[in-house]
């Protein structure tokens, strides 16, 4: 890896945790894209559950207080059994059609949370738990991104922000580590190569973006920052798409 290309990953990550710092979601939504286009698809799926384990471990100690244990155990037995099916997908899927997935699979999800923000629909009971969670671990393995699903459960079950955040952590953290697990054991190339300091300074801006998202999220309300998530978040799922096909095509 360049140091100009490490230059890029390092900043979208601190993006990204700023995201999920302030609004609980955003590190995959805005990382996805960007890391399956400067990585390949495989290598940068694998990339960005290896950095939210990081992430989630890091922000699960400052949210304890606020996380809903019961749903936290309704989203994740399912979400793992999602995990399993994605990743064995995953590894099978040629690289350019999976970076349109992963695009795609982005785009989506942002809609229907546009759409979904507007509803007046609600729900309630643990089947809606229980497929939310299936589908999160199912997008996870398969894109790198497994937030929207759980999301569009929050929306629709008028979940609290704050305790929806936090809850969150410990679900993602659980979520990627049998992720990045279930792939390497299939497939150990997919695994990003790079040298200690490399690691290290990915880590690093991960604690920065952390330490950030924590001064900024006093000034920023929770729907600004979701918006700003939206919007980052389309414009990289559609250049992976473009590349995507363009790889295709090539």
């Amino acid at each position: 890896m360049t140091i100009g290309l490490l230059g890029v990953i390092l900043v979208a990550i601190f993006v990204g945790s700023v995201a999920q710092r302030i609004a609980g979601v955003g590190f995959a939504l805005l990382l996805s894209p960007v890391l399956v286009m400067l990585l390949g698809a495989h290598t940068g799926i694998m990339m960005i559950n290896i950095c939210s384990v990081v992430s989630c471990g890091l922000i699960v100690p400052r949210v304890w207080s606020r996380i809903d244990w019961s749903m936290f155990r309704w989203l994740s037995v399912p979400a793992l059994v999602g995990t399993v099916g994605g990743s064995v997908l995953a590894v099978n899927l040629p690289a350019a059609p999976l970076v349109i997935a992963v695009g795609a699979v982005v785009i989506a999800a942002l809609a229907l949370s546009v759409l979904l923000n507007r509803a007046s629909v609600t729900v309630s009971g643990n089947p809606p738990k229980a497929l939310a969670g299936l589908g999160s671990g199912l997008t996870n393995a398969l894109a790198g991104v497994g937030g929207p699903t759980v999301s569009a459960y929050a929306v629709l079950a008028r979940w609290p922000q704050r305790e929806f955040a936090a809850t969150l952590q410990p679900y993602f953290l659980l979520l990627c580590l049998a992720t990045v697990g279930v792939r390497t054991w299939l497939d150990p190339n997919d695994v990003p190569q790079l040298q200690w300091w490399m690691w290290v300074a990915l880590a690093g801006m991960i604690v920065a973006g952390i330490w950030a998202g924590e001064k900024l999220m006093r000034h920023i309300k929770d729907h600004h920052a979701r918006t700003g998530v939206i919007v980052i978040a389309f414009v990289g799922a559609a250049a992976a798409m473009v590349k995507g096909m363009l790889d295709l095509n090539a």
